[in-house]
């Protein structure tokens, strides 16, 4: 059960930030080759983003997947909705709908 204070600061985090990604590392140092691709992604887009690193909090790499009944890291709001992990994130990108989504 994803405790309230959890939540409270995931729904801060993304309603707050236009471009969100949850994901492991920083986009300097991804640690993980997806976070890596989704960094990638949106650099490649000129997005502005806001990150979290979800290996420096326990409660917060399981309450995201919680709150948004995904099982794996990293992933990606635009305007405080959830868009995917790194699969959609990249399938968006190809068929132009990650463009208009960050436009």
């Amino acid at each position: 059960m994803l405790e309230d204070n959890t939540r409270k600061f995931i729904e801060t985090l993304v309603k707050s930030n236009k471009v969100m990604l949850f994901m492991k590392g920083n986009p300097t140092f991804p640690q993980c080759g997806f976070s890596g691709a989704v960094v990638d992604t949106l650099k490649k887009h000129g997005a502005k983003f806001h990150h979290f690193n979800v290996l420096q909090d326990n409660l917060i790499r399981d309450g995201i997947k919680e709150y948004a009944e995904w099982p794996t890291i990293p992933q990606l709001y635009v305007d405080g909705e959830f868009v995917g992990g790194c699969d959609i994130v990249r399938e968006m990108d190809a068929n132009g709908d990650l463009a208009k989504m960050l436009g």
